[in-house]
């Protein structure tokens, strides 16, 4: 037996023998992967901590962790990854004062979903886009004379109905929809709409309670004690705050703590609720100290 395997070998030529020893050996391997994901779920992971970092209040080390997210999705050349990291860092340059350059990222996020055939992500982008608009406006309104608050009232209008229009693209995602309500709701804010507003923020709450968005329902409860605050219903703002420090503590986000905390002490001020105010504030220091962020100024 051993000499005629032998002789059968012998018959053939090295060359063959070599293709047969290959052909066999990557027969038996695993087959591979039709298409691998590493760097792009590294991209992913990093976008979610970027996101969350800045929600705790640290936007440089944020804005630290968007940029190497952006240069994976850059090298990857993913679309959807490259307009993600865009809006994200949108958010974070606003966050950090750089109005301009975050209207830049906006409308780049804005151009290459519309490029990549991408329509939710470039509605979202131009939801953020507007909802930078409306932010600036109001941070601008207190300054304003009469005739540039009829001017920048005539602006939000606008810009409602443009969030109006985007609302439809924005359906296919809750969190997308619940971004374009949450901006519709500051809209209604600044035109001293206080129920509409409400009810705006009360649609972009229901998403996130229901999927546990923890940090982002708190946000919607700080939002809706704004609008109580503003329209002088001091008790409704005080219950509203106390939901968003319910959820932030769940979320252990101290940058939400902090200035919730604040922000009761400036509706126990208003309300004229002194020793409380004091205690409000207190604690608010106490939990900036605490996660090494600076306190924020006090509204009077």
């Amino acid at each position: 037996m051993k000499n005629e395997i032998s002789r059968i070998i012998k018959q053939f030529s090295p060359g063959l023998i070599f293709f047969l020893v290959v052909f066999c050996s990557c027969s038996s391997a695993p087959k591979k992967p039709t298409e691998i994901f590493t760097e792009r779920n590294t991209a992913s992971n990093q976008l979610a901590l970027a996101n969350q970092t800045a929600s705790h209040g640290h936007y440089e080390d944020a804005l630290i962790i968007i940029e190497n997210a952006r240069r994976i999705a850059i090298g990857t050349d993913d679309p959807e990854l490259r307009v993600r990291t865009l809006i994200s860092r949108g958010n974070i340059l606003f966050s950090l004062g750089q109005t301009r350059e975050a209207v830049e990222d906006f409308e780049n996020a804005a151009s290459e979903a519309e490029a990549a055939g991408n329509g939710l992500l470039a509605a979202l982008a131009r939801v953020f886009l507007i909802r930078t608009s409306i932010l600036t406006i109001a941070a601008d309104s207190s300054a304003s004379s009469s005739s540039a608050a009829a001017s920048a009232s005539a602006s939000i209008e606008e810009y409602k109905d443009r969030i109006n229009g985007e609302m439809p693209a924005l359906r296919s995602d809750q969190l997308s929809t619940a971004a374009g309500y949450i901006t519709l709701g500051l809209a209604e804010k600044e035109l001293g709409r206080w129920e509409e507003a409400e009810a705006a923020l009360r649609r972009a709450l229901d998403v996130h309670e229901k999927n546990l968005n923890l940090e982002e329902a708190a946000y919607d409860w700080f939002l809706i004690a704004s609008i109580r605050s503003m329209a002088g219903d001091y008790d409704a703002a005080i219950n509203a705050l106390q939901r968003a420090i319910g959820f932030d503590r769940r979320a252990e986000n101290g940058y939400g703590l902090a200035s919730s905390w604040q922000a009761m002490g400036e509706v126990y001020q208003k309300a004229g609720r002194a020793e409380e105010a004091r205690a409000a504030f207190e604690r608010s220091e106490e939990i900036f100290d605490a996660i090494n962020l600076p306190r924020q100024k006090q509204q009077q």
